[in-house]
């Protein structure tokens, strides 16, 4: 039995030690936002936050996360400005990364509202859309800090 933190709220779950966060994720818990990409932990479509921190749950073992704080996509406000953004500028084409990318850049203004062009190229980078739309999510990161107030 492993006892998880997801969102606010504790669920114990029966699985292995080692299975991935993302299968209890979606498979257990029903919070399907989270997607399946690559399963090596590259292209970051598995994306959540571990206490704060950007983690793949692809290749993270649950027993790693016992009571540890987890926020997925469903964690996040609807009405966050990184979501507000995304909608507005329509970022998504296919749509199968934005849950992993909307996670990171979530996390990366919570640690650094101010973050420079080059710091949100650099940390979004680690993502991979198949669509190529990183155009759009730059420009929405930027909206985001406008909507926070951080920038101008």
């Amino acid at each position: 039995m492993v006892e998880l933190y997801i969102n606010g709220k504790a669920y114990r779950v029966n699985v292995e030690e080692e299975t991935p966060l993302l299968w209890v994720i979606r498979e257990h818990l029903g919070l399907t936002g989270t997607k399946f990409g690559c399963g090596k932990g590259i292209c970051g479509a598995c994306t959540v936050l571990v206490e704060d921190s950007p983690t793949r749950s692809c290749i993270t073992p649950v027993k790693s996360l016992q009571k540890k704080r987890i926020t997925t996509i469903e964690g996040i406000p609807s009405n966050h400005p990184v979501k507000v953004a995304w909608r507005e500028l329509q970022v998504p084409q296919c749509g199968y990364c934005q849950p992993g990318q909307i996670v990171e850049a979530y996390a990366l203004l919570k640690r650094n509202p101010k973050a420079s062009k080059e710091e949100i190229v650099s940390v979004m980078s680690s993502h991979l859309c198949r669509c190529g739309t990183y155009g759009r999510i730059l420009k929405a990161v930027q909206r985001a800090q406008k909507l926070m107030g951080v920038a101008s």
